[in-house]
């Protein structure tokens, strides 16, 4: 047979092969065998139930392909061959022109089987790279924990300050620091507006005689709605350091506000993320904010983290960089 792309006299190759087994399930070189290289064989099966069987004879394989356009066939090899395999390609019509083929794993997907395929994962992504480092469980008060993971703990120590969180440069904000801010009523006002607003008429809060046998006594307010009145109790709204928000990580409704409830906000930074400088960007960083709303009670209605990015204060910077100019200086002459 002919090579392509390379001199059969220097190399070693081989043509692909296709190989038969006529009764998989009483012989077991296909199984035991593993063939490297451009070797497949076709064994026959009856139904779903052999087909799995099929998967389950390898006793542990890194990927399984399973080429199939039928939702519920593919769920039932899912089930029943996922704990055989460290990765399963589902094909399909939609997706086969795209897809990345059998043996390609992406960063995030686990590469590497149960049994005699790897153990579990391999090095064929940044997964893999956790079978190197050591994981510890710490246990301690939340206050102790954020000092050491450098991100607040829900129910640690807050510090406050008199100048507004959204005033501050990236680098004068510290983990923990929290603003209170004044209370709001809700109002029926309030939540008509909002609907009409937003068109949500939901009747939960527009038809007070069809609670019974629902989760709430009362005509209640939008969830939105608290998360945008709370947004109006924390927000500074003068331009400053705070560049944008661009998003909700995690928002959950914890308890219903009916009319007549006053809401409050605690606003705490949660964690502080670098970003590398870019060409022609405002310097600058991520600073998650927990939004904590709470009614009269003091409980807690509403519990969101927000994402935003925050300037760093180039002045300073420029100082800093001029200061370890200055120091470089000093130890070149001392030389």
């Amino acid at each position: 047979y002919d090579v392509l792309g390379a001199d059969k006299d220097k190399g070693a190759f081989m043509h692909s092969l296709l190989l038969y087994c006529d009764d998989p399930f009483t012989k077991s070189e296909p199984h035991n065998v593993e063939a490297f290289g451009p070797v497949s064989t076709v064994m026959p099966f009856k139904n779903t139930e052999e087909a799995i069987e099929l998967a389950r004879l390898g006793r542990g394989s890194l990927v399984g392909s399973v080429f199939t356009n039928d939702n519920v066939f593919a769920k039932d090899m899912v089930m029943g061959a996922a704990p055989w395999h460290g990765r399963l390609l589902l094909m399909n019509r939609e997706c086969a022109k795209e897809s990345t083929g059998h043996g390609s794993p992406l960063a995030h997907l686990v590469h590497g089987g149960p049994g005699r395929a790897g153990g579990g994962e391999e090095m064929g992504g940044v997964r893999g790279v956790f079978h190197y480092m050591q994981r510890t469980a710490l246990q301690g008060t939340p206050s102790m924990l954020s000092a050491i993971t450098e991100e607040y703990i829900y129910g640690g120590k807050q510090t406050e300050d008199r100048v507004h969180p959204f005033r501050k440069y990236f680098d004068e904000l510290s983990i923990g620091e929290t603003l209170t801010t004044h209370k709001r009523t809700v109002t029926e006002t309030d939540i008509v507006n909002f609907a009409n607003i937003s068109g949500d008429n939901f009747y939960a809060h527009m038809d007070e005689t069809s609670l019974e046998g629902t989760l709430f006594e009362k005509r209640v307010a939008h969830g939105y709605f608290i998360l945008s009145a709370a947004a109006g109790l924390f927000v500074d709204p003068g331009k400053g350091p705070v560049l944008a928000n661009y998003g909700l990580e995690e928002c959950r409704f914890l308890k219903p506000v009916y009319v007549g409830a006053t809401i409050g906000v605690r606003l705490t930074v949660k964690e502080k993320i670098e970003q590398e400088p870019r060409e022609g960007e405002v310097p600058r960083g991520i600073v998650k904010f927990l939004v904590d709303v709470y009614d009269e009670t003091g409980e807690t209605v509403a519990l969101a983290t927000i994402l935003t990015l925050v300037a760093k204060d180039e002045a300073a910077m420029q100082s800093e960089e001029e200061k370890s100019n200055i120091k470089s200086t000093e130890k070149s002459k001392s030389k």
